[in-house]
């Protein structure tokens, strides 16, 4: 179907240095309502109190993941209208399960110790965001027909206005934005980055769509299938005060509003399972393990592939530094490892580095190996080291080099996990064709991996460089080898 968002183009340029797209769009808010829990709760009495962890990313972007679905246009208002009212219902319910993400921040000061600290009053505010949009001069061609991700995608979240997680004081913790296309709907999810981590974000997303789909015609289904677990605090002793204090008073101290990260192009790259076999087999070959006990893991492969290939296109000097971190989840890695079903911010890095002549001169194999050694020093007793270290000295990371330069320069930083079950949410619209991301959290070196739309193991990596840098790795034979078409 021709979009009039597609017929609008007056230009499209990509010469390895800009994109221009000059569209006219016309983005409606069409609704807009706020969910406060179902039923009143005793334990959403208390405060909530922020971990280490969670105030560590007080300063940075919230997530934001949404679902692209097709949209049978004949039906266009019953079943807008039905998703709009299911997804009002089911919101209050499972805001009693996750009843700290209807709250908002409140920071309290001690000025004698010239210190405050943040945690959610679970009764603060009217509750998570609700917005209906409508966009009908895009159709999902648009979105899916180019590896470049277009800027519209932006208002799919939070009308795409930015915020940080720290504008969780007056801002949703938990806002949801149903958009209309041309011939589809896209789902998007933004939620406050110190509150959760992406697998909590799943977490919230998977029971969301599972009372969608179990209500019954008195809407009273309250259970579900993974209930959150709260209060796991094991860098803790017993006693101890859940009160986490940081060093400062007032919030310019230590929250960097208006980052901007510069010009860059968002790309989504697909990986089949064939394409990762192969790059699998050929990294394991060069570290010198056999088919029958092989020791680097597909993604650690495609995280060498990766930051080699960035690297190369950024074209450094052979003595620069080059670092790669991968984030990963800390509760398998706790010891005794947690469930996924411990809510909050469990992330370590898996961080190493090393000169560009080194990396470059080297191969896949041997990046890979060492990318794999610093995953498996992300322990249970390195993890509670870096939470009691966090609790003894607390900060708060900044994008942009400001602040702790937690990643190191020249950085390649992964996030997100093609294990995540992105497709399995189920909102009564069928499977969703694609998964695309807002606003938050972009950066130049930034690659955030989602599963592949077909499952079984395929990968997609947003990638986000500088203009001229991404057309660069487009012209990288080793990293063009294992790209993939859909």
């Amino acid at each position: 179907m021709s979009s009039p968002m597609a017929e609008m183009l007056n230009s499209q340029q990509q010469n390895g240095t800009s994109i221009k797209l000059k569209l006219k769009l016309k983005l409606k808010l069409i609704s807009e309502c706020f969910v406060k829990p179902k039923y009143e709760l005793e334990a959403a009495k208390q405060h909530y109190h922020l971990s280490p962890g969670d105030v560590g990313m007080i300063s940075i972007d919230p997530i934001q993941k949404g679902l692209l679905y097709h949209l049978n246009v004949r039906n266009r208002p019953e079943i807008i209208s039905g998703l709009l009212e299911k997804l009002k219902h089911s919101l209050s319910i499972a805001l009693i399960h996750f009843y700290p993400l209807a709250g908002r921040f409140v920071t309290e000061k001690y000025p004698d110790e010239h210190a405050c600290s943040i945690y959610i009053d679970c009764n603060k505010g009217p509750g998570a965001r609700l917005t209906h949009v409508t966009a009908l001069d895009v159709a999902i061609s648009d979105i899916l027909s180019s590896t470049d991700v277009p800027p519209i995608v932006r208002s799919f979240f939070e009308l795409g206005e930015t915020m940080i997680n720290y504008d969780g004081h007056t801002r949703a913790l938990v806002s949801i934005q149903v958009t209309e296309l041309l011939d589809g709907v896209f789902i998007g999810f933004t939620m406050n980055h110190s509150v959760v981590d992406g697998t909590s974000f799943l977490h919230f997303v998977s029971v969301l769509s599972e009372i969608v789909r179990s209500e019954t015609e008195d809407n009273s289904i309250t259970k579900i299938s993974r209930v959150p677990i709260f209060d796991y605090t094991p860098w803790l002793n017993e006693g101890d005060s859940k009160l986490h204090k940081l060093p400062y008073l007032e919030p310019e101290e230590f929250i960097q509003q208006g980052y901007d990260p510069g010009l860059l192009r968002e790309c989504i790259f697909h990986f089949s399972t064939t394409s990762l076999a192969t790059l699998k087999a050929k990294a394991n070959q060069e570290c010198g393990s056999t088919s029958n006990e092989y020791v680097i893991s597909s993604f650690q492969a495609l995280s060498a592939l990766l930051w080699r290939a960035i690297t190369r296109a950024r074209n450094l000097s052979s003595d620069q530094p080059t670092t790669c971190s991968i984030l990963v989840n800390a509760r398998t890695r706790f010891d005794p490892p947690v469930s996924d079903d411990h809510f909050g911010d469990f992330i370590s890095a898996a961080q190493w580095g090393c000169k560009v002549d080194q990396l470059l001169g080297n191969d896949l194999g041997w990046a890979a190996m060492n990318l794999r050694k610093e995953i498996i020093k992300q322990d249970g007793k390195a993890i509670l080291g870096l939470y009691e270290f966090l609790v003894k000295t607390p900060m708060v990371f900044q994008r942009g080099g400001a602040g702790p330069d937690f990643h190191g320069p020249n950085k390649v930083v992964i996030g997100g996990s093609s294990r995540f079950d992105m497709y399995g949410p189920d909102f009564g619209l069928g499977r969703a064709l694609a998964v695309r991301m807002g606003f938050a959290n972009k950066e130049d070196g930034k690659v955030t991996a989602n599963p592949g739309s077909e499952g079984k193991g395929s990968v997609d990596l947003e990638l986000c460089l500088r203009p001229h840098l991404m057309a660069a790795l487009e012209a990288d034979m080793e990293f063009m080898t294992y790209v993939s078409l859909h």
